[in-house]
């Protein structure tokens, strides 16, 4: 199994990251999401440090679904430039990454 994803995004907030990781679960586009504690952002914008409490999120998918997972963050989340970073899983519990393709699935999969 070498097609699972770990997609990480920052949320402002723990209700966005709730509705966010809750829209993927229903709508089947993760197996499972990680509504992580707040932490304490420091990063450089338009030219300018800044620092912000954001709720980390981590979102297990199948590589075939990151398209539609991006644009679902995209959409849900009101940053102009969302962190969504996805590193590819090389190895893990062969039952867990079994489970989480088989809770992607979609119907026409």
């Amino acid at each position: 199994m070498t097609d699972i994803l770990l997609v990480i995004s920052n949320l402002p907030d723990r209700e966005s990251a709730q509705r966010l990781a809750e829209k993927l679960v229903e709508e089947r586009l993760a197996a499972c999401v990680n509504v992580l504690s707040p932490c304490t952002s420091v990063y450089r914008w338009q030219g300018r440090t800044e620092t912000a409490n954001e709720f980390p999120v981590f979102i297990k998918t199948r590589q075939a679904l990151y398209p539609r997972v991006e644009a679902a963050i995209r959409r849900e989340h009101p940053y102009e430039l969302p962190e969504i970073i996805a590193v590819l899983i090389s190895a893990g519990l062969p039952a867990y990454l079994e489970w989480v393709a088989a809770e992607t699935r979609q119907n026409n999969d």
